[in-house]
Parts: structure tokens; C-alpha cells; sequence
């Protein structure tokens, strides 16, 4: 999910797994512009969301891979 400059990043096991997601760590302040699927519009603090260009990335080592990059940071919500 995107605001268009910060993106929050999930990794899922199943559909009702609550997952893991990437982190910022000592990101300052917080960003709005987040729409989900329901139409309803949330704000994340930064420190939960990583920057549009990083999410790019670990997305797709997520996807050639099926894990984290070694380098990523991420916190498991479970």
C-alpha cells in the first residue's frame, strides 16, 4: 500500500496471517494518503513505512526470492 512517497510493505504466510512489515527505524513524523481497498484513507507513522524506491526493492527480492533481502529491516506482527 502507497501514499505515492511512502509505501508500507507486508509479507504475508496466508490471508489471515497478520504478517511482518517493513520498518524505517528513526523515521520522524508520520504520512496520510494511505487508501485501502474499503475506500477508507489512513495515516501510518513513518518509522512503519519505507520510502516508494525501497519498497520497490524489497518487493522484488521478495518476489524472486520469497524473503526478506538480508539488508532489510522489518518487525513480525504475529
Amino acid at each position: 500500500m502507497t501514499n505515492t512517497g511512502r509505501a508500507m510493505v507486508i509479507l504475508l504466510e496466508e490471508e489471515v496471517d497478520p504478517g511482518e512489515h517493513a520498518v524505517d527505524p528513526g523515521a520522524v513524523g508520520s504520512s496520510d494518503g494511505f487508501v485501502l481497498s474499503n475506500g477508507q484513507g489512513d495515516e501510518y507513522p513513518d518509522e512503519d513505512t519505507v520510502s516508494i524506491h525501497e519498497a520497490f526493492r524489497l518487493v522484488e527480492h521478495i518476489v524472486g526470492t520469497g524473503s526478506w533481502p538480508a539488508d532489510a529491516r522489518w518487525v513480525v506482527d504475529r
